[in-house]
């Protein structure tokens, strides 16, 4: 008697408000039904993520593997990119075993989803590298990027705005916290000095909230803002 093929579908948005809105998600969902269907198999339960595809943090997927690996289940996502566009993710996952199915290439081996890997890779490093072009470029052209001193310019011009500096503190304060699980991972990897962090950041393409490369003493202000943070 032939066994009905069981799924377990993975969705991923890149902000917490597309997951609310739902934008996105429909169109995943209705290419894993559809690849379900066609495989006469049925999806026994969902999980859907709100994270940036740069981040490697994925709780419901963590999830999801896990009850693919307790019932036997195939992992089941939309499009190959929706699990992450990290060459080094992305292979670790095809060579942790997990059995997994992407809607727009069911037939994909194990080759083509390494090669599609770092071909991402190298997109994420082009990107990067034009972010960095431009800022030299701008640097060249006499540009300030940002305001060095952040928000001690503003409590010195603002004499007294309190409502300006609480908005300019909060602005901070959400921004280190999107980079909590980054900083969390580069020192549980062993890159814990301040010019480790800023290599690894400026690599990364991940800017500053002014939109330019890391310093030292940019990472020491961050890391002074996550102490002051409790955990989210």
């Amino acid at each position: 008697m032939p066994v009905t093929p069981r799924f377990i579908a993975y969705y991923r948005v890149s902000t917490r408000s597309q997951a609310a809105s739902g934008l996105g998600l429909e169109a995943q969902r209705t290419a894993c039904e559809a690849l379900s269907a066609q495989r006469g198999g049925v999806i026994v339960e969902t999980y859907t993520e709100a994270e940036s595809g740069k981040h490697n943090t994925r709780p419901e997927l963590l999830k999801a593997l896990r009850l693919c690996a307790l019932t036997g289940a195939t992992l089941l996502i939309a499009k190959l990119d929706r699990l992450s566009r990290n060459a080094a993710f992305l292979l670790t996952l095809r060579d942790s075993g997990a059995r997994f199915i992407a809607a727009d290439m069911p037939d994909a081996c194990e080759l083509t989803v390494g090669i599609l890997a770092l071909v991402a890779e190298q997109e994420r490093g082009a990107i990067s590298n034009r972010t960095k072009a431009a800022l030299q470029a701008a640097k060249a052209r006499g540009q300030v990027l940002g305001n060095p001193n952040g928000a001690e310019a503003l409590r010195r011009a603002g004499k007294g705005n309190e409502a300006a500096m609480k908005a300019v503190e909060s602005k901070a304060n959400a921004f280190a916290g999107r980079l909590r699980d980054t900083i969390r991972e580069l020192q549980d990897n062993g890159v814990t000095t301040l010019g480790g962090i800023v290599s690894s950041l400026n690599s990364r393409g991940i800017l500053t909230p002014r939109g330019a490369e890391w310093t030292r003493a940019g990472v020491s202000r961050l890391l002074k803002r996550l102490e002051g943070q409790a955990p989210g």
